[in-house]
Formats: structure tokens, sequence, C-alpha cells
């Protein structure tokens, strides 16, 4: 044998590389079939059965592994990009434009991944543990559904009717107030960051927070009453062009919020950071519920205009779109690169100085503190993060689904974000991606093409699992955990914590355990024990 064959060059899977190829294009076949209406009605039987809902949800399942199989198979690299771009950016918009379900499917799927990945940076990376995270997604949703539906027009309308005392002078009076208040808190963090913080200072900073509040209140009532000769104008909400700036707006006010609700909670931590996160959710809830006047209370708020982009329309139209596809395709494009940009901030901040300080702090406070990490302005920087993701994401879900109500912003939404992460792996991106996928998939396909394809099957109502999907996810949930706990794609640092056990080498073979329970034994030191009188102890050499 020569030293050539004993040094070959490391393969490139040429194998996984065709057979990636091949089960994309196998998948991709079976998915735009099992959603061209006119080609299964001349398949006969065949169409029926790619018809059913189990058969169908099977088929978008197995379409979207190969986006999995891309990332996770050793091929050529041309192969994962003509798997990756050819599944997102042609064979789904394709499919959606037969079945548009699909297109909103996959829509939903890639909101919730964001929201995900925004959540892991504050449970899986932070430590942090929010139960009321979908607060933030209503913050941007009604951002946007309340300025770009009719509801806009009634509140300006109110207001003109009820100005009290507010004026210019009001106005200005407000700006002030916000500034001042913003720069005196920019000045007590940066004072306490090279010195001690005291009672003084944190005092000081929770009142400018406050003033911080007033003055966006008293802005935002004058800015309203000055434009409400405008109503009339505004019937329909803003102009479709604005949704760009509310589009940077949401993130905006979502970190804002994360902020204020961060502040006074996040001196708590483990459960009582949970329990206090959960009920400042339900008061956003409650809040969105009971001012009717601007959330439009249990009535919800439709309906919620998208961006009008004359170019794309008119490029979604020579595809052969319908008009009415043309605001979902539009959105769709547009979740796909927010996905990419949140992914490429993720992957930055886990490799930065701030993501070093969340593992630090989430492994450790009081070693964190020690080794110089303010711990309430990391924190802090981690709920802003997560939250400004999760707002952009509600503007783009009101856009879609053109109507929002606070029954869409429940405790449940919460729960479900959170077990996708936890499903895919916490501190993973890939996995967190994953396992929202594989949630969504569940609660939206795959469990209801359950319930639909056993209802006419005679099966007793009470064990249909039409009707027990709830059953079903949380056996699968509780099936997981126990057998896969780190996730389904785990983060590295994470698998070796849950595994550390499996890790360490057992040594008490080598050792003088024995002489423990042996009365005659003499015990040396701890490891392997000398054997002669002149041998150093510990098996040191």
């Amino acid at each position: 044998m020569t030293a050539a064959t004993l040094k070959r060059p490391k393969a490139t899977g040429p194998d996984r590389t065709v057979l990636l190829v091949l089960f994309f294009i196998v998948t991709s076949a079976f998915l735009l079939l099992s959603h061209n209406g006119d080609m299964l009605q001349q398949l006969g039987a065949l169409g029926n059965a790619l018809r059913n809902p189990i058969v169908e949800a099977l088929m978008v399942s197995l379409f979207l592994a190969n986006i999995l199989f891309a990332y996770l198979w050793r091929a050529a690299p041309w192969a994962k990009a003509l798997v990756g771009i050819g599944s997102l950016l042609f064979v789904l918009p394709m499919a959606g434009r037969e079945d548009t379900s699909l297109l909103d499917l996959s829509i939903q799927i890639m909101i919730f991944a964001a929201l995900a990945l925004g959540l892991n940076i504050v449970v899986g990376l932070a430590g942090l543990l929010d139960l009321g995270y979908v607060a933030f997604f209503a913050v941007g949703a009604y951002t946007w559904g309340i300025v770009g539906s009719p509801r806009f027009a009634e509140i300006l309308k109110y207001f003109g009717e009820n100005p009290g005392g507010t004026n210019s002078g009001t106005l200005a009076i407000g700006l002030v107030l916000t500034a001042v208040t913003a720069a005196s808190m920019v000045y007590i963090n940066r004072l306490t960051a090279r010195t001690a913080p005291t009672a003084t200072t944190a005092w000081s900073f929770r009142l400018a927070s406050v003033g911080v509040v007033a003055g966006v209140i008293l802005t935002v009532r004058a800015l309203l009453v000055l434009l409400a000769p405008q109503a009339d104008g505004v019937a329909g909400g803003l102009n479709a062009g604005f949704f760009w700036l509310f589009l940077a707006l949401s993130i905006f006010a979502a970190a804002a919020v994360g902020v204020l609700i961060g502040l006074p909670v996040l001196k708590l931590k483990g459960d009582y950071l949970a329990i206090i996160t959960l009920g400042l959710g339900e008061v956003i809830r409650v809040l969105a519920n009971n001012l009717d006047l601007y959330s439009g209370g249990s009535q919800g708020i439709t309906p919620i205009k998208s961006a009008s982009v004359p170019w794309f329309d008119s490029l979604a139209g020579a595809l052969g779109f319908s008009e009415d596809q043309y605001y979902l395709l539009f959105l769709y494009v547009l979740v796909l690169i927010m996905i990419g940009l949140i992914l490429t901030v993720n992957i930055r901040l886990d490799k930065s100085r701030i993501g070093r300080a969340w593992i630090a702090i989430r492994d450790d406070e009081v070693a964190a503190q020690a080794m110089g990490v303010p711990l309430m302005q990391t924190k802090l920087i981690a709920f802003a993060t997560g939250a400004s993701f999760a707002g952009v994401m509600g503007m783009i879900f009101a856009a879609k689904q053109q109507f929002i109500s606070p029954e869409s912003f429940v405790l449940n939404q919460s729960i479900a974000i959170l077990s996708m992460v936890i499903l895919g792996g916490m501190g993973s991106f890939p996995g967190v991606i994953l396992g929202a996928t594989v949630v969504t998939l569940l609660n939206l396909r795959i469990l209801p093409g359950l319930g639909e394809a056993t209802a006419n099957l005679g099966i007793p109502q009470q064990v249909n699992p039409g009707q027990l999907q709830r059953l079903i996810f949380g056996a699968i949930l509780v099936t997981m955990m126990l057998l896969r706990p780190e996730g389904l794609l785990p983060n590295r640092r994470r698998q070796l914590e849950l595994h550390h056990e499996d890790n360490q080498e057992d040594e008490s073979a080598q050792g003088n355990a024995g002489a423990l329970t042996n009365a005659s034994g003499d015990v040396y030191s701890a490891g392997l024990a000398p054997v002669k009188e002149d041998d150093k102890a510990g098996g040191s050499r």
C-alpha cells in the first residue's frame, strides 16, 4: 500500500449529491402534482388519493425535508444551492400559485420561525424564561393594524370631537419631555457603567423612563388632535406606501415595549420571571380587548392594508398569479428576506461579546457579574432584540391576515413558540427553524388533516383524532423530551450539558476504591493509587 493510497482526498459525497438532487426532483414533482386541481382530475383514483389531507400533508413535509437534507448532508455546494434556491424561490411559489393555502402555510411557517429565533435569544442564549413573548408580536401587529385600516380615521374623528386642551403647545411639551428624559436615561446609563449604581441613580433612571412614556403619550395625542381635520382623507387608513416606514417603526415600538417591560421584572429570574412575564403578556391582550377605540376590542380590526409594489405586481402577473395572490407572493418574498436578515443578526450576535455575555448569564449570573458583565443592561438588550423580531413579524402577520383581534395573541401562542425553541434545540439557530417548521406543520396541516381524513370512518367522537389534536401534540412533545431532550438539531454546547454524565470516564476500576470498604486496604489519594511506596499519588509520573 503506497502513501498515495493512504492519503486520499476528503470525499465530497458524490453519492449524497446525486441522492439529494433526485430527492428534490421527485418531491418537487409530487408537490406540484398534488396541488394542481386540473391534473388531479385527470388522474382519477390516483388524483383522489393525492387529495387526501394526510397524503397532502406528507407531500408538503417530504418536500420541506429537502432543505433540511441540503443543510445536513455532505453534498456538493452547487447541489445544496440548487435545492435551497429551487425549493424556496421556484417550487413553493409555483405550487402556491395553484393552491393559495400552500403559499399561506409557507408564510406562516416563516413567521413562526422568525418568532422562535427571537425567543431563542431570550430563552436559549440569555436563559430568561419568557411566557409573554406573544405580547411583542401583538405590539407589532397593532402598530400597523391601527393606522393601516379604517380604524385610524375613527380615532382621528374621536380626537377631533374631544380635543380637550391639546394643541400645538402640547406637542412641543411632549417632544421636549421625551428628548430630555431620553437623554437623561442615556446619561444615567453611562454614569452607572463607570461607577457602581446607587439607589439615587436607580430611582432617577426609573423616573426618567416614566417621563419618556409621558412624553410619548403627549406627543401622540397632540398629533392625533392636529391631524383630526384630515380624517375623511384617510377613511381607509394611511396610504399603503407608509408600510415601509411602519415596518421600521414596529421594530422600535416592540423593542421599546420590551425595555419598559424588562426594566421592572428582569431583577427576577427562574420561575418568578416566567410568572411575571406571563402576567404582563396577558395585560397586553386584555388592553387590546378593552381599548375599543384603538383596537376595535373583541371585534378586531379589518381590513388591513398591505404594501403595494407595482413592479412586483407586474412580475407576479407575468408569472401567472392572479390579482388576489399578488400581496401573498409579495409577503412571501418579504418574509423570506426578513428570515435571512434575522438569521444573520442572530449568528453575528452569537459570536460577539454580547452573545458570550448572554451565555455567561445563562450559565451562572453570579460568575458573570463577577467577571464584569452588567446584568440588567445585558438582559435588557436580549429582551429588546427578541421583542424587535416579534414586532416586525407581527406587522407582517397583520398584513397577511388583513384582520387581527386579541384572540390571535393568547397565552397558547407564547407556549407554542416556546415549544418550537425547545423542540428544535435551545441555542441552535437551524434547530429552532426546524422546530418552528415541525410544530407549525403539526398544528396547521398534519393533525387537522388526520382529523379530516378520519371524520367519516365511524370512529366514536370521544376518540376521534380530530377531537384529540392537542392530546396527540402533547404526547409527541413528551415523547420527544424523553428521547431527545436536547432537541432535533441541538446546539453543541447544550448537547454536552445534557449528556455531561455520559461523557465522563469511569476510572474507579483502576483506583483503590476497594480500600473504602475493605478494612485491610489503605486509601492513598483520589484517582489512581500508587503501586509502590515511592510512587507519586494520583497516578502521576
